[in-house]
């Protein structure tokens, strides 16, 4: 039996309704995590009411913010998973306000001011894989039409990767999600999670043969 340690992904939930298609899809998330044999850690925010503020004592230009106890318990969870997999709604063009805190409080840990100028990433972030499953309630059309689209992908995705150091991030947006959407059109969507997933999992087993394979080369040479 392997001694490997289970490969982890950190699903951070953000919707308030414990109905709402955000949740369907994180359960698919971890669904399709666990029939690949990896480890799923749900975090939804809500429920544990996560507070979203930044506080004083967490703020600081050096990046010697003292973490709440809130945040020091989603710190220890991120810090062992290979993917941190974003899960909510697009309200009123942006990401909901307790997925902006989770990035200040949570992401943004110890990351001091001196990283941006000096580009230096995140020790607890770096080579990870950020992963988005959004949702609206009007169309990915109607989103580049407004240039809100690019404007998201740009302030939010690359950003993150850039700043934090993600070693990718990937965005899987669902459209025209409304109150009452067609149960087959809910179905191909979390099909769709399914898919990417298995895809997501593969890649990191993948990654995980190949770099045992190069040490055990490396051993021998």
């Amino acid at each position: 039996m392997s001694s490997e340690t289970p490969i982890r992904h950190l699903i951070v939930l953000g919707h308030p309704g414990p109905e709402g298609f955000s949740h369907s899809v994180a359960a698919a998330y971890g669904e399709a995590v666990r029939a690949c044999g990896q480890q799923p850690v749900m975090r939804d925010l809500y429920a544990l009411d996560f507070d979203p503020r930044l506080k004083a004592a967490e703020r600081s230009a050096a990046g010697k913010g003292i973490p709440g106890d809130d945040a020091r318990i989603e710190l220890e969870q991120l810090r062992d998973c290979a993917v941190v997999a974003l899960v909510y709604p697009i309200w009123f063009g942006m990401p909901p306000a307790i997925i902006k805190g989770y990035v200040d409080r949570v992401l943004g840990s110890g990351f001091a001011a001196r990283n941006l100028m000096e580009g230096t990433p995140s020790d607890l972030l770096h080579g990870k894989r950020l992963i988005l499953f959004t949702s609206s309630a009007s169309t990915k059309p109607w989103l580049e039409e407004q240039g809100q689209w690019l404007a998201l992908r740009q302030a939010f995705d690359v950003y993150l990767e850039t700043i934090f150091g993600f070693s990718s991030v990937e965005h899987v947006h669902f459209d025209a999600v409304v109150e009452g959407a067609r149960e087959r059109y809910v179905d191909e969507c979390l099909a769709r999670v399914d898919e990417v997933v298995h895809g997501l999992c593969a890649e990191l087993l993948h990654e995980r043969r190949h770099a045992r394979f190069e040490r055990h080369r490396a051993l021998h040479d």
